[in-house]
């Protein structure tokens, strides 16, 4: 009896939608407590070590599922593939949410950018201002945003899969 090799791919999509879910988790207890628009940085310091925390394991899974062995490629693939999941989770969360759940929030988002701007620095013109909430507003974009996000959650999964897949590589 013959056992089907295991591929990163199917094997990468559970642990990335359960990553993906607890971006969400934490993105909606920072909402409902507040701490989103107080820019509390925190929960978020969590969800990296959580990431990590996730890639590694997976990897160590897919290496006991696969009779032991992993090569770097294999740990490569299982690690990005969790980390753009993941992000396509939240990705879906972020869209339902602005435009559906609190469209309101962006705008809300923006005035505690504004104010934050103007508390660090009193000194700012009106110009440097506007500026500067250009910039805000442009990663606020839905779309440049989705993209950020999707881009640095593929870049920790190759950072901590390389890493992990270097410490557990057995060919």
């Amino acid at each position: 009896m013959e056992t089907e090799k295991l591929t990163p791919g199917k094997f990468a999509i559970n642990y990335g939608v359960i990553l993906g879910l607890v971006v969400v988790i934490i993105n909606v207890i920072t909402y409902v407590t507040g701490l989103a628009l107080e820019g509390a940085q925190w929960p978020m310091a969590i969800f990296y070590l959580i990431f990590a925390i996730v890639i590694f394991y997976a990897i160590s899974q897919y290496k006991k599922r696969n009779a032991n062995l992993l090569s770097l490629s294999e740990a490569l693939k299982v690690g990005v593939l969790i980390g753009v999941i993941s992000a396509i989770v939240y990705v879906i969360y972020s869209l339902l949410f602005n435009y559906i759940i609190d469209p309101d929030f962006m705008n809300q988002m923006m005035d505690v950018a504004r104010d934050n701007m103007l508390e660090q620095n009193p000194d700012m013109t009106e110009e440097m201002v506007a500026s500067g909430m250009k910039f805000v507003e442009m990663f606020m974009n839905p779309a440049i945003a989705s993209a950020f996000w999707i881009a640095m959650s593929s870049l920790f999964g190759l950072i901590y899969s390389l890493i992990g897949g270097l410490i557990m590589k057995k060919e």
